[in-house]
């Protein structure tokens, strides 16, 4: 072999050498790890693009999957009229966060995502019990 197809061996194997805690695996993926065992894991492994994209909250309705999983979005505000549907359902609510959670799942670190629901005085879904919010 020549040097220049070691070096590229060598540069390869290390390559996945910073994918993987001292012990092998993703320590931010372990439930048993302490807490902030696994968060200083994550952070670690994170850019600098994925930690501002995961500090961002945009609108429902500018926002799709897609623009959550290339921005690594970390949460969606629905709030003052802001639905899914006109008279959306609880089925059509769970089928929305559901969509845009594939696309947070989709990313490489498989991250969290926060959706947000907001209202002057109390929310109401179509099927849903009634919220008396306390002022």
């Amino acid at each position: 072999m020549t040097i220049s197809r070691i070096l590229v061996l060598l540069i390869i194997c290390l390559s996945f050498c910073g994918a993987f805690g001292e012990d092998g695996h993703m320590k931010y993926k372990d439930p048993k790890a302490p807490l902030l065992v696994r968060v200083d894991d994550l952070l670690r492994r994170m850019t600098l693009a994925e930690k501002i994209g995961q500090m961002l909250q945009i609108e429902r309705a500018v926002a799709t999957p897609e623009i959550v999983k290339d921005n690594f979005i970390g949460s969606l505000l629905s709030g003052g009229g802001s639905v899914p549907a006109p008279q959306a359902s609880s089925e059509t609510w769970i089928d929305m966060v559901n969509n845009f959670q594939k696309g947070a799942l989709s990313t490489r670190l498989l991250k969290f995502f926060l959706v947000t629901m907001d209202s002057l005085a109390s929310f109401l879904a179509l099927g849903s019990s009634l919220l008396i919010s306390c002022l």
